[in-house]
């Protein structure tokens, strides 16, 4: 089937509605035994990203996969994935260079947790050899960012008035530009023929009540027909599609609902796009809700029927643990790993990170580690410029920091976060010019992300010399008492536990999963710093 450079968007709210339906799909057999006189396919595991990226949109152009997904209030935002085989991913940049949506995403006098880039929508226009990315803000207004290469530099081309909630970007095979957007409520938009206006809006689809709640819109045309992509959160995933054009008449089916997903303990794969291979294969890039960590991509093949309605291929009536790997091209390169050493050479942060917030980028630098002078003065790790954040590997991983905190100042706390709206930590205090180490917990925020609790000392250590290795890991299996510990090494080699575990929050009302977190931040006076020499994100 042909595809017109469909590209989608990516949806986030979550109005958790129970259903009883049975899942609609096609079964694939189990895996059998190898048989030693033929060789077996290859196969990939599910979650193919073991990591935390919602509301994926996916695209291919040419012979590269790309994927987008929500970031919310971390910055830079919307992170662009890159792949040669649907399977191996790694992270090319953002297409957000910075929330420059007001103060709020500086940390200047108000705050913008769970907030920022929801659900939205990458794609590439072949006529001009540009990348799009769309998403809406705050739900007021909507921005449009544009670049000639998925690495960046990315640039803001407009802001649209309307604000497309949930969007879904098309290119149509005649060049025309369409966004479906809503929630529960789809309407269609047409921009002009430089994206940077809208030409006109008309709603195209109300969800029946027996359904509930569908949005995360991704648009695409196949084959001559339209379609948009639906989800119900959290549970199920819709179609519809039209035979009359953008703007319908649509006719609704469902694609699944309660569906078992491949990472136990794990919610339904859901809110994810559609996207064909260079020999006419297509697959489904969803996400499966898997808290402490987050919500983490999960692939599976996908057929159509002779009518035009995907079906996606079940293993034992699941979404499977494992597939044959996606027929493709060898790839130029093997991709750049998610995990592994970083040593901060500069000139850039790698892409793998992002901050908590934008950073005042007077106050950091990297080159021979990475420099965080003090940004804030606050005894709250939330109100703290300059936390550097990185995603956890699952289902289980360790991050190790060396830190050089002969620059610190009284007063000044810097050190390796497990983060999320209930956090610890593990790092230096200095007071009356004296370093101590330490790990706090008690960081707390309520549902509305305020600071409930600003953090309890709960065991100490002296911190001879001017650096020590701090070190964090985290069980993020789905389910609740997943436990986090911290340690410490003055030598790089020999590490001592420091304090208790800590039991990871697993709600879903903060969207992002868990982060490792580096931080500096003062409570006396500004004028301190550390540098991180190394850091390092292993697994078992």
């Amino acid at each position: 089937m042909d595809m017109s450079w469909p590209h989608q968007p990516m949806s986030r709210r979550r109005a958790l509605t129970a259903a009883t339906c049975l899942t609609a799909g096609a079964l694939l057999p189990p895996a059998a035994a190898p048989d030693l006189a033929t060789a077996a396919p290859a196969t990939y595991p599910n979650p193919v990203i073991w990591q935390d990226f919602a509301d994926i949109d996916v695209i291919r152009v040419g012979d590269t996969f790309y994927a987008s997904a929500s970031t919310m209030h971390y910055s830079p935002g919307a992170p662009v994935l890159r792949s040669y085989d649907l399977v191996n991913w790694e992270i090319a940049g953002h297409s957000v260079p910075a929330l420059d949506f007001g103060a709020k995403y500086d940390l200047n006098g108000a705050r913008g947790y769970v907030r920022g880039i929801w659900a939205s929508s990458l794609a590439y226009r072949p006529s001009n050899r540009t990348f799009y990315w769309l998403g809406q803000i705050d739900f007021a207004r909507s921005y449009v960012y544009t670049a000639t290469a998925a690495e960046g530099p990315w640039n803001r081309l407009t802001t649209i008035s309307t604000p497309y909630y949930d969007a879904g970007l098309l290119v149509d095979s005649d060049d025309t530009l369409y966004v479906a957007y809503g929630n529960t409520t789809i309407s269609v938009a047409q921009l002009s023929p430089d994206g940077r206006t809208q030409v006109r809006t008309q709603q195209v689809f109300t969800t029946p009540s027996s359904v509930g709640t569908l949005e995360g819109s991704r648009f695409y045309k196949i084959n001559g027909r339209y379609y948009i992509f639906l989800t119900r959160p959290a549970n199920g995933q819709y179609i519809l599609k039209s035979s009359g054009g953008p703007f319908g008449p649509y006719t609704m089916r469902q694609v699944l609902l309660d569906l078992r997903g491949p990472i136990p303990g794990g919610g339904v794969p859901h809110q994810g796009g559609l996207v064909q291979t260079q020999n006419g294969a297509w697959y489904y890039l969803a996400f499966v809700d898997a808290y402490p960590g987050g919500r983490m991509p999960a692939l599976a093949p996908v057929t159509w029927t002779s009518d035009g309605w995907p079906v996606v291929q079940l293993v034992d009536g699941a979404w499977g643990a494992s597939y044959p790997s996606p027929v493709v091209p060898p790839p130029p390169r093997p991709v750049t790993p998610m995990t592994g050493v970083d040593t901060f050479d500069g000139p850039a942060l790698n892409p793998r990170w992002e901050w908590n917030h934008n950073p005042d980028n007077t106050k950091w630098s990297v080159g021979g580690g990475l420099t965080l002078r003090t940004a804030t003065v606050t005894n709250d790790l939330y109100w703290a410029r300059n936390t550097l954040t990185h995603r956890i590997q699952g289902p289980t991983s360790t991050a190790t920091v060396q830190l050089d905190h002969s620059a610190m100042r009284d007063g000044d706390r810097a050190g390796l976060a497990l983060l999320r709206d209930s956090s610890a930590w593990i790092g230096v205090k200095r007071d009356g010019g004296v370093p101590r180490l330490v790990m706090v917990n008690g960081l707390t925020m309520d549902g509305s992300w305020n600071t409930t609790g600003t953090g309890t000392e709960v065991a100490s250590a002296a911190a001879p010399g001017s650096r020590v290795w701090l070190r964090a890991s985290a069980d993020i299996r789905p389910g609740t008492g997943r436990l986090g510990s911290f340690s410490y090494s003055t030598d790089g080699t020999t590490f001592t536990r420091l304090g208790p575990a800590f039991s990871l929050g697993n709600d879903w009302r903060f969207f992002m999963g868990y982060r490792f977190a580096l931080f500096n931040h003062a409570t006396q006076a500004l004028g301190g710093a550390v540098r991180v020499t190394r850091f390092d994100l292993s697994t078992p």
